[in-house]
């Protein structure tokens, strides 16, 4: 790198300035749909959605062209790029007067979106110029350029006034150009690119430069930033809108509001790069996200009345925030977001000085992605609740993800680099008193400092012993995890036989957001084992059953209940799908080899039987009060009789809490168990995790998305039969075949069972869709239903054929990938690669919940039949099939040799 000690003050000065002021322009530009959108909404009388796509159209382009422009700065340098990117900008917003139907409005608006662009330019193009300990003051004023949005929200509304919104795009777009002009004639090229062309080095290549964004870090700064500067964007094109609508303020005194907001985020930029250089951007990110979670909190929460019946009679009163105080609010939070964004890029040129343009465009690209987001679901959700203050409860669950992540992570680093003494204290310092070893042997449990379990004195001493009794409290809370995740596929079933007035579409939706969730939480649970401990969260997760359990009884008691609590209700039913992941990953832990196989098939093939449990069960306990008066009253069916369907929530419960104080007393934490995500994260480079991953997506993927379809998908093809007698049988048939029969893997070989798993899974999909082509004749329900019992058997086959195949296919390619390695060294990322595939398969397979009951409601919509969403399915298992001849059975392939016995005798060799 150049010596920025050395660069004359004045030429660093005359950089900051006109880079400043070129940004504060462009900003303003960015933005302009915030103040001409909502006339422009009134011309085409767009809907709350369509206004929230229209404003953060140009988002989207500003976000994305971050990572190429910062790319290209790094290659050309700012001055050029600069220029270019300005022109292009004011073309595109010049553009906007002659366009007037929406579709062609949307096209102009990724043009202008071009202006949010500039930002990455500026970053890579003024860091060049200061030394690393300047940098964070640098950069902070640089990025008060942020103040153009408020520049826009409150002269926009004037000049509109005045000339129309057509005038205002006019003059955004002259200034524009004349800063471009003006830059292009007085900014000089930076030191490090004059260097590299005096010299005639090359610039970095695109693999030089995208280099750092395999690191988490750069990915948890992003989010950072998604909050800190998207949720800036968000709410400077969403203020005026929630001013209008809900203080009745015309569109001049929201755009002052509004600028009031945009301006306490931007201008305080520059002390939050003063701040971070004096007190590190840590300390400053802890304000910006702590605060931010506080305000947020205040600012969802909606204007609500009470009446409390008290002694002498009703007792009534309101919460409301008013116009002033909210503006204040508002106020201080867009202050601490403004530290935030100066916190968070004085952090890239420190850690990385010669790749700023690629990092910081790549963390810009998913902070603008925020604004591009963030307002369509604002849109959404008002549509969807009628709450306006939703749009700061979405906000408020962002900060404090991020906080959450980035207490975490530096407790993790701090622990890496203090060693044992930080890593004995507990998170809570005020319990460090009873938080020794001889207190938790004391109590039975606590982290196991000596496990050893491929030591056979240790194992039969005393581990075998311990990590059976971890198993055996491990498959019940796994087994009511599957129950709960699965519990909606028999609820939605019966809602419209209790009064609910839903369509199969909302049904479908319903049947499937639980698979959608839990798939998701999987990917994040996956890592909290080593961050939490297995006793601890186990007990955590197991305890987050109650919440949909006890939810889903009270909702189903009340036709009334909007549709919008079943769609949160159906989410949190995922925390049950999550459970998998970090289930699975734990039991890893206590295990040999020898005996690990074994182990995980017992933990996931039993807790798979979860699904088939709750459907057998809940169909039986909804017929009758089990729980009294405290249960509530019976539902009245359309066509006579009664049920219990508050049941179908409320049986889990007392089984949760047994679970639960059971993982909290009968479970023990591994000391060393710990992997962190760097070293696991190298799996996303490896040919073969995406491969499994699909092929995985076929059996496990399969055999949830069936369980979660299978009910209703019954129901409204036989509608003559009571199919929920029956269809318990898929998922049990799938879980026994799972646990049974994984030693035919051990002899065959896991690839080619998976093979003729599925070359019978094709032909049994096609016997599904013959005998749905004649449901109507006799026997035509046993054919379809002996067929789907064939297809549940053979996922329960590949479930555990896919599963062997991993860690050996792992013990082939890493000796080729890593030939450094040897011995014990090998084998150690033999193990950490296989459990990491193991548990991202198993996060991107259970989405199948999702999408097969998802598949059959959009074919049902758009032909009356389920018949296309099945041959959809079968033409992926030829994908699949395809897949593991190709790779791995064939003459030739990874599995060939090994399965015919003429290859390695183990994986690790």
């Amino acid at each position: 790198m150049h010596n920025a000690g050395q660069i004359p003050r004045a030429d660093q000065n005359r950089a900051l300035g006109l880079s400043t002021i070129a940004f504060t322009i462009c900003f303003a530009v960015w933005t302009i749909f915030s103040i001409i959108g909502i006339e422009i909404k009134k011309e085409l009388s767009l809907d709350e959605l369509q206004f929230g796509i229209l404003v953060a159209t140009p988002v989207l382009t500003g976000s994305v062209s971050r990572i190429f422009l910062g790319i290209l700065t790094e290659r050309f340098g700012g001055r050029i790029i600069f220029t270019l990117q300005m022109l292009l900008t004011a073309a595109a917003t010049w553009a906007l007067t002659y366009v007037s139907t929406y579709p062609m409005f949307l096209v102009a608006a990724l043009g202008v979106g071009l202006a949010g662009g500039s930002f990455i330019v500026g970053i890579a193009y003024v860091s060049r110029w200061f030394s690393a300990a300047r940098q964070g003051t640098a950069l902070g004023i640089f990025g008060a350029g942020n103040v153009g949005a408020a520049l826009t929200t409150f002269a926009a509304p004037f000049v509109m006034v005045a000339m129309g919104w057509h005038g205002v795009a006019h003059v955004w777009a002259g200034v524009l150009t004349a800063m471009a002009v003006a830059f292009f004639l007085f900014a000089k090229d930076d030191p490090e690119h004059l260097a590299r062309r005096s010299t005639g080095a090359r610039g970095p290549s695109l693999a030089e430069q995208l280099a750092p964004l395999k690191n988490l870090q750069v990915w948890r700064f992003s989010l950072y930033y998604f909050f800190v500067f998207g949720g800036f964007v968000a709410l400077a094109l969403w203020t005026p809108h929630y001013l209008v609508a809900v203080y009745h303020v015309d569109i001049r005194t929201a755009g002052l509001g509004a600028a009031l907001f945009g301006l306490s985020a931007s201008i305080f930029r520059a002390y939050g790069g003063h701040l971070s250089d004096r007190f590190g951007a840590r300390a400053v990110m802890y304000w910006s996200l702590g605060f931010g979670a506080l305000l947020l909190f205040m600012l969802s929460y909606p204007s609500t009345d009470y009446v409390i019946h008290g002694a002498t009679g009703p007792i009534s009163f309101s919460t409301r925030i008013d116009l002033v105080p909210f503006l204040l609010v508002l106020f201080v939070l867009g202050f601490f977001m403004s530290l935030g964004k100066a916190a968070v890029y004085k952090h890239i040129p420190v850690y990385y000085p010669d790749h700023v343009g690629a990092v910081g465009g790549l963390v810009g690209m998913i902070g603008g992605l925020g604004g591009f987001v963030l307002p369509i679901l604002f849109g959404a959700a008002l549509d969807l609740t009628g709450i306006y203050t939703s749009c700061f409860a979405i906000m408020f669950l962002i900060v404090g993800t991020a906080l959450v992540w980035m207490h975490f992570s530096i407790r993790a680093m701090e622990r890496k680099a203090h060693g044992t003494e930080l890593s004995a204290l507990p998170e809570l310092p005020e319990m460090q008193p009873i938080h020794t070893a001889e207190t938790a042997e004391a109590m039975g449990h606590g982290a196991l400092a000596d496990w050893q379990p491929e030591d056979p004195v240790f194992w039969q001493a005393k581990g075998r012993r311990i990590a059976r009794r971890n198993l055996w409290v491990s498959i019940p809370a796994l087994l009511l995890a599957f129950c709960v995740w699965m519990v909606w596929s028999v609820v939605v079933a019966k809602l419209p036989a209790i009064g609910f007035d839903f369509t199969p579409g909302q049904l479908f939706w319903l049947a499937a957001l639980p698979g959608l969730s839990g798939a998701t939480l999987r990917i994040f649970y996956s890592f909290m084992v080593p961050i939490f401990g297995g006793r601890l969260w186990t007990t955590l997760s197991t305890a987050s059953l109650l919440l949909p359990a006890i939810g889903i009884g009270y909702a189903v008691q009340n036709p009334a209940t909007p549709y919008v609590i079943f769609l949160v209700l159906a989410l949190l039913c995922g925390f049950g799908g999550g459970n998998f992941a970090s289930s699975m990953a734990n039991i890893a832990f206590f295990f040999p080899k020898a005996e690990k196989g074994n182990a995980l098939a017992l933990n996931a093939g039993l807790g798979n039987l979860g699904v088939s449990v709750m459907q057998f069960l809940v169909p039986i306990v909804i017929t009758a009060g089990v729980f009294g008066t405290m249960g509530g009253a019976p539902q009245t069916l359309t066509k006579g009789g009664e049920l219990f369907m508050q049941n179908a929530g409320f049986i889990w419960v007392p089984f949760i809490l047994i679970s639960t104080v059971a993982a909290w007393l009968g479970m023990d934490d591994i000391a060393d168990a710990k992997a962190s995500f760097a070293e696991q994260a190298i799996i996303f480079s490896r040919r073969d995790n995406w491969i499994m991953s699909i092929l995985y997506t076929g059996t496990f993927g399969s055999f949830i998305g069936y369980s979660a379809g299978f009910p209703l998908l019954t129901k409204l093809m036989f509608p003559d039969v009571n199919a929920l007698q029956f269809v318990f049988l898929g998922p049990l048939v799938g879980a026994l075949s799972r646990a049974g029969t994984g030693w035919i893997s051990d002899r065959f070989g896991g690839g080619r069972v998976t093979f003729w798993t599925f070359l019978g899974m094709i032909a049994a999909t096609a016997s599904v869709i013959f005998f749905l082509g004649i449901r109507t004749q006799p026997g035509a329900f046993w054919g379809f239903f002996s067929s789907f019992m064939a297809l549940f058997f053979l996922t329960g086959v590949g479930n555990a054929s896919t599963f062997q195949m991993i860690p050996i296919i792992m013990g082939r390619e890493i000796p080729k990938l890593m030939p450094n390695l040897t011995g014990a060294a090998r084998q150690r990322q033999v193990e950490r690669e296989s459990a990491a595939i193991i548990a991202f398969t198993s996060a991107i397979a259970a989405y199948g919940a999702f999408f097969i009951p998802k598949a059959y409601g959009s074919s049902l919509a758009m032909t009356g039949s389920p018949v296309g969403a099945l041959w959809a399915f079968l033409g992926f298992y030829v994908l699949c099939l395809v897949l593991t001849w190709a790779f791995y059975t064939r003459r030739g392939g990874l599995l060939h040799d090994i399965e015919r016995g003429r290859g390695l005798a183990t994986p690790a060799q």
